[in-house]
């Protein structure tokens, strides 16, 4: 199982929100080149990064940041927030990502959603799903729906797409662990699809219990930030328990 550190982005700088709070939000570094530079420097070798105002705005603000890091490091980057039109899946891809990262649109566009995957083809699509309560919620987690994550990714998995991660929205940025329970069971039901965790990750034991259960890969954001897990840590764990992503 990998671990793949998380960078979310607003007004340039490196974020995290509190329970998908964007007036909770603490800035932990305004240079998001420096601190992919460091990660990768750790070994570190794929990036989830997150155009908060993006999501927020639903349209794409931060593709230069994408296109920075992509071309000054090694990194697999997947990138979203406010991914809109086959254009801007396309432009994420021609910055430099190795995936885009979809949630919202996959919810209310699926005729749009269509166009993508036909456009740039289901291997080069993440699906994110921001779950409260096992529901899925959107735009920058500021919508809830009455979609299961169940039947979202059984819609998406059906039209080929593999990779998802989900986010459980009152684990993210709290450090009190991430869903086990609902990953459970998640993967019990999809055992097939490259599941990524996300939310809530605090230690190495966290990251132990996701691996066990059968995550793929696990997104960690804040404590890297504030010093629970250090990257030297990641590049021990991800040497031991490398997978093919």
């Amino acid at each position: 199982m990998e671990i793949i550190p998380a960078i979310d982005i607003i007004d340039g700088a490196c974020v995290r929100l509190t329970q998908g709070n964007y007036h909770e939000k603490t800035i932990y570094a305004s240079n998001p080149l420096e601190v992919a530079k460091q990660m990768e420097d750790h070994g570190v070798k794929s990036l989830h990064l997150v155009d908060l105002d993006g999501a927020k705005k639903g349209k794409i603000i931060h593709l230069k940041v994408l296109e920075i890091i992509a071309k000054n490091t090694l990194l697999k980057i997947d990138f979203g927030g406010g991914v809109k039109t086959v254009e801007d899946a396309k432009n994420i891809i021609e910055a430099g990502a190795h995936w885009v990262t979809i949630g919202s649109l996959a919810v209310k566009q699926p005729e749009t959603m269509m166009k993508i995957i036909n456009a740039i083809s289901t291997e080069k699509i993440m699906l994110g799903a921001d779950v409260k309560n096992e529901y899925l919620q959107i735009h920058g987690w500021l919508e809830n729906t009455d979609i299961t994550v169940y039947q979202f990714i059984e819609k998406y998995k059906n039209l080929g797409i593999q990779r998802f991660f989900c986010t459980d929205i009152s684990k993210d940025g709290m450090l009190e662990g991430p869903a086990i329970d609902l990953y459970r069971k998640i993967l019990k039901q999809f055992p097939e699809i490259y599941f990524i965790a996300s939310g809530g990750v605090t230690s190495l034991n966290d990251l132990q219990n996701l691996k066990s259960i059968g995550c793929k890969a696990a997104i960690v954001g804040k404590a890297i930030y504030e010093g629970h897990i250090r990257l030297s840590e990641i590049q021990t764990w991800n040497q031991q328990n490398k997978s093919t992503c």
